[in-house]
Order: C-alpha cells, then sequence, then structure tokens
C-alpha cells in the first residue's frame, strides 16, 4: 500500500510503500502450491508432495520471485494512486532487508512528469503576418527552374565562369622541398586534389589546349604523403569546355514541365509560392503561440528529459555539416587572438583558457536552456493534446509517409522501414503528427491581431 509521498520538487518524489506480511506470506504460498503441480519429487506422485518439501528444495527462488512481483504490483499501483507519471526508472533508496512474516517498507526517488495545471490557451493573441506573392517571386523561382534544365554542350569558345572544363596534367616541378620520385604519375592521380579555389578564374578567356599554371602547398590533409609540406608549380592543360545552354521561357519549356502553357506554369507557381508562405507565415505564429504559453505556464523539467534532450541537439550539431563547425572555431579563435595582444607573454597562456573555458560555459548554457524549452513546448502540446482528446488516425499516419515518400523519392515501404530501424516503431512519426495537429488547434483559437493600416 501507499505509506505517503514526499515533494522533494515539482519534479522530484518520495514515494513509499509497505507491502504487509501476510500478503508476502500469502503470494509465497500460492507459488508453492503452484509449483507443486509441476515439479516431481522422488517418491511421490505428480501433485502429491508435501508443500514443506518444495519449500526446502525451492524456497530460495520462489521468495526472489514473490519478492520481485510484490515489489512492482505494489509501486505500479502506488503511481495510480499518486496519479504520478515517471520519466525514468525509479531509485531505490535503502537496501531491502527482506525477512520473512515481516513487513516490507521500500522508499523510491523517482523523477516524473509535472502537473500543468490551470492551462489557458485559447484566444491567446498573436500578430497577423500578411502573405503576398509578386510577380517577382514567381520569376525567380522560373528562374531557378530553367536553371535545373540547362543543359551542357561542347564548345570551342573561350572559358567563361559558367563553363564546364575538364584538365589533364601538362608538367609539374617541386620549387621548395625534396624532390619526388614519380612526381608527375603522383599529381595525375590525384584528380580534384591539386586545383586552386581560384581555378575557374585562372582558366578564364583561355581555350581549348592553352595551359595554367599556379602554385599550391599541400599541408597535412594530403592523401599522397610525400608531397606534405612541398611546395609545387603545377600546369594544366584545357582538355574540353561545356558551355552552358539554358532553355527558353516559354510555352516549351512550360510543356517540358508538364504545362499546357506559360501562363498556366506560372499561375500553378504562384499557388505554390502563396502555399509555401502561408506555411511559413503559420510556423511564426505557432511559435509565438508556443512561446507565450511557455513564458505563462513555465512549467518544471524533469532532468532526465533535459539530458535527453541534451543528446538529441548535441547529435543534430554534429551532422550540421562541417562548414558550420570551421566557422564556429574562426570565431572562437579571432576572440582569443583578439585577447592575446592585450596581454603579455607570461599571462597568454591562462587568458586564453580562461576565455575558452567561458565560451564552452557559454555553449553550454545555451544547449541546456535550449533543451529546457523544447521539452517545455513538449509538456505542455501534450497536455493541450490530452484535453483536447487529439490522436492520430492510421489514415493520417499513412498520409505523411506517402508524403514523405514522394518528397524523399522513395517507396512508402522504405519510409516505414526506415523509421523502424532508426526508432524500433513509427511512434516518433505518429508523436510528430499528434504535434502538428495540437500546434493548428492552438492557432485556430487563437486571435490573430491585424496591424493597423497607417
Amino acid at each position: 500500500m501507499l505509506k505517503s509521498v514526499e515533494d522533494i520538487s515539482a519534479t522530484k518524489k518520495r514515494l513509499r510503500i509497505e507491502i504487509s506480511a501476510e500478503e508476502i506470506e500469502r503470494e509465497i504460498g500460492s507459488s508453492l502450491e503452484n509449483l507443486k503441480q509441476k515439479v516431481r519429487i522422488p517418491g511421490f506422485r505428480p501433485g502429491k508432495a508435501p508443500v514443506h518439501l518444495i519449500e526446502k528444495r525451492y524456497g530460495k527462488e520462489v521468495e526472489s520471485e514473490v519478492f520481485e512481483k510484490v515489489i512492482s504490483e505494489h509501486y505500479n499501483a502506488a503511481l495510480r494512486e499518486a496519479d504520478l507519471n515517471p520519466v525514468s526508472m525509479p531509485e531505490l533508496e535503502e537496501k531491502v532487508d527482506f525477512k520473512r512474516n515481516h513487513p516490507l517498507n521500500l522508499s523510491f526517488l523517482l523523477e516524473v512528469l509535472p502537473k500543468i495545471e490551470n492551462l489557458q490557451y485559447e484566444s491567446i493573441p498573436v500578430k497577423d503576418v500578411p502573405v503576398t506573392v509578386e510577380d517577382a517571386d514567381v520569376e525567380a523561382l522560373i528562374k531557378r527552374l530553367q536553371n535545373h534544365k540547362a543543359t551542357y554542350e561542347v564548345s570551342e569558345e573561350e572559358i567563361s565562369m559558367d563553363d564546364m572544363v575538364s584538365f589533364d596534367h601538362a608538367d609539374s616541378e617541386i620549387i621548395e622541398g625534396e624532390q619526388v620520385p614519380a612526381l608527375k604519375e603522383v599529381i595525375a592521380t590525384m584528380e580534384n586534389e591539386i586545383f586552386p579555389p581560384d581555378v575557374m578564374e585562372l582558366s578564364l578567356g583561355k581555350k581549348k589546349g592553352d595551359i595554367i599554371e599556379f602554385v599550391k602547398t599541400f599541408d597535412e590533409s594530403v592523401k599522397q604523403k610525400e608531397l606534405k609540406g612541398k611546395t609545387l608549380r603545377i600546369k594544366l592543360a584545357i582538355k574540353e569546355i561545356k558551355k552552358k545552354v539554358i532553355p527558353a521561357i516559354d510555352d516549351e519549356f512550360a510543356k517540358d514541365l508538364g504545362f499546357g502553357t506559360l501562363s498556366e506554369l506560372r499561375e500553378n507557381l504562384k499557388e505554390k509560392i502563396h502555399a509555401a508562405k502561408t506555411d511559413e507565415a503559420q510556423r511564426i505564429q505557432k511559435a509565438a503561440i508556443v512561446n507565450s504559453l511557455i513564458e505563462s505556464i513555465n512549467p518544471s523539467v524533469p532532468e532526465q528529459l533535459i539530458r535527453k534532450e541534451l543528446e538529441v541537439l548535441a547529435m543534430e550539431k554534429s551532422t550540421a555539416g562541417q562548414q558550420e563547425d570551421a566557422v564556429e572555431t574562426d570565431s572562437v579563435s579571432e576572440i582569443l587572438d583578439m585577447a592575446s595582444e592585450t596581454t603579455d607573454k607570461a599571462g597568454q597562456e591562462q587568458d586564453e583558457a580562461t576565455q575558452k573555458h567561458e565560451q564552452v560555459q557559454d555553449q553550454e548554457s545555451k544547449m541546456w536552456q535550449k533543451a529546457v524549452k523544447n521539452v517545455q513546448a513538449a509538456l505542455i502540446i501534450d497536455e493541450i493534446g490530452k484535453k483536447e482528446g487529439v490522436f492520430v488516425t492510421d489514415a493520417e499516419l499513412d498520409q505523411r509517409i506517402n508524403f514523405l515518400a514522394k518528397r524523399l523519392s522513395a517507396t512508402p515501404e522504405a519510409v516505414k522501414s526506415f523509421y523502424t530501424y532508426k526508432e524500433g516503431s513509427m511512434d516518433s512519426l505518429k508523436h510528430s503528427i499528434y504535434e502538428d495537429k495540437v500546434l493548428d488547434l492552438l492557432l485556430s483559437k487563437a486571435v490573430i491581431e491585424k496591424e493597423e493600416s497607417k
């Protein structure tokens, strides 16, 4: 039975339960009787052996099974009675001293979902986000489609910036560093690794057969380690030039995209741009609503959920791309360089370490705040969904799967396999649809404040 619930915080509780000696003995007796019907004891027919012999041989195993069973049953019953929703496994505070014919007293520490009461989410004011589609928006999209449909044709003309150019290795020599045997063969196998960033600028105005020349120093990242730290003069011969051929924007262009006329194409694009801008406007409004709810409710968040969200954020950051990481690294380095200019050499290392530590702390603090806000939003959305009876149908799940399949140019079965492999089930996708439906509901109940015309 539940003895008490102690509020350590809004999300941490101490749960005390007591299991009577009579119930434990009754469970042990019942288990022994059941076991009696199954086991064979020499000298006795099946089911006729005395219980005390069964207990002598199997008593410890039965006690252990009963011990686990009654604790689990009473713990779950106590959670229901106390109306608690744990977010992690409970921590048993004290070592259990189990003795026959004695009651069992247990104390658990656990993190639980906070109670969100007095939930007010109707008539939340949110600014209107006007949606307009200009002719320039349509023309910009047509230009993108035009470039997407572009082809390349071999040309004998001079190179311009949009051309596709291929090169042959003509010659190379080391101008700094030791000689490398079979240098030409090594360079010829390096492909794009030999090209400088401005190779197209060097090629502008050249023709097929012309030579471009540049100097390149190879750093630690070079795959051919024999070239590490060496500076080479490299000559490349222009092998082939292909000019970009862009289709004309006319009815034929529209037909190639599946429309009867250019006018029909423009009208279709206008509708799609309007839909996309409307979605973006609604995302802005939904974010404003959620932020408003977080500020007004400010629910406590279980630390366990924060740490799980931090793991998700860290994974997202690690896959965000090397370019973003490089920018962050440059930013920190620049700050450290600026600091070192105003310090003497003796204090330089300490100052750099201090600033780097502060940078790390600042990043960790921001990540923690973001994780807290994300979890708060999820808790509020889930609670509103429960209150409003929101649920996801199989048809809605299939519709989302088909949408993702079309977007990824995959089959619905492939999308299902991906989620099953990655998540173990379709629950995460289903919950995503659930959250979308709650956000749509919140927006429908909001008060859109239109900006007064001046």
